[in-house]
């Protein structure tokens, strides 16, 4: 059964001149762990904030839970959770005064629904009378969910939790959601941290507004179908140039210590390299050339569908 549906939602902004979601479809089932994975301004917290009833669509429709987001927003405003991208808690009150605001809001109490939270509580337990406002950025992250959590939500909507959080805080953060994921609670997570793609069930692509691809991590990865190639020099500004000019490229950019170039045709990594390293050496790079065959990754993915759709 599916927990969130949208069929073709559209959301324009400034009168109808700035695109914030365009022709969005995609389903999500229940207790399934669903990321939307995209850059800041691709429309991740438009969606979001659709399905959460705080903004209207401008057409199509969407419904959480079976309940219809326009019609039905008083009910799905009781059944879900939302933690938003930006802290939004009350800063003046503690720990403890947050969380059990939150329960006496949604009509429950914190002992109700604690075993939710308690993997999560016990780890900020011992500040519980300290001010919001004077957390960390990880304790402010655990505080959020915890308060997202204490009704019960059968949909919970985490709109980029982990930006800004310290690598062990994600990790931590992560593990925490395979968690609850267990309590039968359907996830929906967006970030536009690639790496995180891959903790997924399944993930949405998105950027511009638009859904560039929706499958598992695995399946996005199987689809890549192309050669791609690690490449390095000592000269990597005008390598990069080159690379983008070599006749085979369909697209090259910057991966670290390497350009990660994508190529249009069907040979053999053996013969690519071989084809690659004459051209290069035709335009001077010999020192210290590097090209090595790599599997893709999510973001090698992202940058080719982006390629592919002209962005």
């Amino acid at each position: 059964m599916e927990a969130v549906v949208l069929e073709n939602i559209t959301k324009t902004y400034n009168g109808g001149k700035t695109i914030g979601v365009q022709d969005v479809s995609f389903a999500v089932k229940k207790g399934e762990l669903f990321g939307l994975i995209g850059p800041d301004g691709a429309g991740k917290t438009s969606i979001f904030r659709m399905l959460t009833t705080l903004l209207l669509p401008d057409s199509g429709r969407a419904t959480v839970d079976g309940y219809d987001v326009v019609k039905d927003y008083k009910v799905i405003r009781q059944q879900v959770g939302y933690m938003p991208g930006k802290f939004s808690l009350y800063q003046d009150l503690t720990i403890w005064e947050n969380l059990n605001f939150f329960a006496t809001l949604f009509g429950t109490t914190i002992d109700e629904n604690y075993y939710l939270i308690k993997d999560i509580y016990v780890q900020i337990e011992r500040f519980k009378d300290r001010r919001a406002g004077k957390l960390s950025g990880g304790m402010k992250q655990k505080l959020a969910l915890c308060c997202a959590l204490i009704h019960k939500p059968s949909v919970l909507f985490l709109d980029e939790p982990t930006t800004g959080v310290d690598p062990v805080s994600r990790q931590e953060f992560w593990e925490m959601l395979k968690r609850l994921k267990q309590q039968n609670i359907t996830l929906l997570v967006s970030t536009p941290y690639m790496d995180e793609a891959t903790l997924c069930d399944r993930i949405a692509l998105i950027q511009s507004g638009k859904i560039l691809s929706i499958n598992t991590p695995a399946g996005i990865v199987n689809q890549f179908g192309a050669n791609l190639l690690a490449v390095r020099s000592n000269h990597m500004f005008l390598l990069l140039q080159d690379l983008r000019a070599y006749p085979h490229a369909t697209s090259c950019y910057t991966f670290g210590e390497y350009h990660h170039l994508t190529l249009a045709d069907t040979a053999t990594p053996a013969e690519a390299i071989a084809d690659l390293k004459q051209y290069l050496f035709q335009n001077g790079h010999i020192d210290n050339l590097f090209i090595n065959p790599i599997k893709p990754t999510i973001e090698d993915c992202f940058m080719a569908l982006m390629s592919a759709n002209e962005y």
